[in-house]
């Protein structure tokens, strides 16, 4: 599943660049992550940084974009063939 972030955001600028798919960009009110990009951080760590990092608590799993493990890994596997 991809990450999505909440209206809870508060912008404090944390969660952006500690995406290694460079997923999360600044919306027009609150930050957003790109479904198409978000790999839950698979690939590259064992947990979504920028879950870690959110002082809010603000980004959730997107039940629009389910994805398992397995799935995650391919999406990660096509963007850093």
């Amino acid at each position: 599943m991809a990450l999505l972030i909440t209206e809870d955001c508060i912008n404090c600028d944390v969660c952006e660049p500690e995406c290694p798919n460079n997923a999360i960009t600044q919306g027009e009110e609150i930050y957003e992550i790109n479904s198409d990009k978000c790999t839950e951080c698979v690939g590259h760590y064992d947990t979504p940084q920028c879950q870690d990092v959110c002082p809010v608590d603000c980004i959730v799993v997107d039940p629009n974009h389910e994805e398992t493990r397995e799935e995650l890994q391919k999406k990660y596997d096509s963007m850093y063939d």
